[in-house]
């Protein structure tokens, strides 16, 4: 092996975080060269996914290097080029995904694998000697690396809508998982690709089934509030609790969402009632305002009665939870709370 490669080796042994690191402050960088709407993310974005082109066809690479310059690329230094895309790339999604997760939602499982796979990315005992043995986790990490690269990548290289972007990502990572898969299980006989066909397949449709659990990655809520009233665009107080008779004459859901790079997105506010979905009324939002593009829903036919809890959920036309707002109708002998 070539002085230099070994010293370039030891260096990322020695340092791991320092990749991971340089991740993680591309990723602010770019989520705000987005929220400004500055061509620079796209470029960040597109030198990200081209690493993970070179990552998927490192074995056609490396046999061409090969055969052209008659002398083998090192093993080591193909293994840590892999820990550090994948380095790289959780750390410049992580950013996007901690703004636009739903804390108190299943979205907190999705964000909190991500950000398990960035731990173990730069521990070198748990990557090498826990990770890669189990050659279907490893292919795990992989998988939901993509996905999540692609989900961020996707709306800011292409213009792409959150829902657009999710459909998208979802079958380019089945399509690029299959060639992971048959080359970690050769596929000896037909009824092994059979089984390969139908797992690649299970795993889109799980990805699409559990689709409101993932965060929409370049779409976020700058503002919300629940109010009695509504002038010139602003709502009033916002209210946790409300009295059943001070809704007679309705409320009103107000969402300020940002959709970067002048995107138009097709959301949804969805008024639930104990739990139960009552009534879903579809606004049309566009990107490039600082403060978010400000939408609001107002309802007026409640129940008889109303006591209960309410929520108003925040979808993108996919189903995936942009955010959530909750309040309690109260009886009239009880105090109404203000946040």
């Amino acid at each position: 092996m070539p002085h230099y490669l070994q010293r370039l080796i030891e260096l990322v042994k020695r340092y791991p975080g320092v990749i991971a690191l340089g991740g993680f402050i591309s990723g602010i960088a770019s989520f705000m060269l987005v929220d400004r709407q500055e061509s620079l993310a796209s470029w960040i974005a597109i030198v990200m996914l081209i690493s993970w082109i070179w990552l998927m066809l490192e074995n056609t690479f490396t046999q061409l290097f090969t055969k052209v310059f008659k002398r083998e690329i090192p093993q080591p230094l193909l293994r840590y080029a892999t820990q550090m895309i994948h380095q790289e790339s959780l750390f410049f999604v992580l950013p996007f995904f901690f703004i636009t997760t739903t804390w108190n939602s299943g979205q907190l499982v999705f964000t909190g694998l991500l950000g398990a796979a960035g731990l173990i990315s730069i521990i070198d005992p748990l990557y090498y000697k826990w990770l890669a043995p189990r050659r279907w986790l490893f292919l795990a990490l992989h998988t939901l690396t993509l996905f999540a690269a692609l989900l961020t990548a996707l709306p800011i290289i292409l213009h792409l809508t959150t829902s657009q972007s999710f459909k998208l990502a979802l079958v380019i990572a089945m399509l690029l998982s299959f060639p992971s898969l048959a080359s970690s299980f050769p596929i000896q006989h037909w009824r092994r690709g059979v089984m390969l066909v139908v797992l690649t397949l299970a795993v889109g449709a799980s990805g699409w089934m559990l689709r409101s659990w993932v965060p929409p990655a370049t779409l976020w809520m700058t503002d919300v509030a629940v109010s009695s009233q509504l002038e010139n665009r602003t709502p009033g107080k916002s209210l946790s609790e409300i009295k059943a008779s001070e809704i007679r004459a309705g409320l009103y859901a107000f969402t300020a969402i940002k959709a970067p790079r002048g995107l138009n997105e097709r959301i949804y506010h969805v008024w639930q009632f104990n739990g139960k979905e009552v009534d879903r009324i579809a606004l049309d939002i566009h990107g490039g305002r600082k403060e978010g593009y400000r939408a609001w829903t107002h309802k007026q036919n409640f129940p008889g009665n109303p006591v209960g809890r309410w929520q108003v959920r925040v979808l993108t036309e996919d189903g995936q939870v942009i955010g959530v707002l909750r309040f309690r109708v109260i009886d009239d002998g009880q105090a109404p709370k203000a946040v």
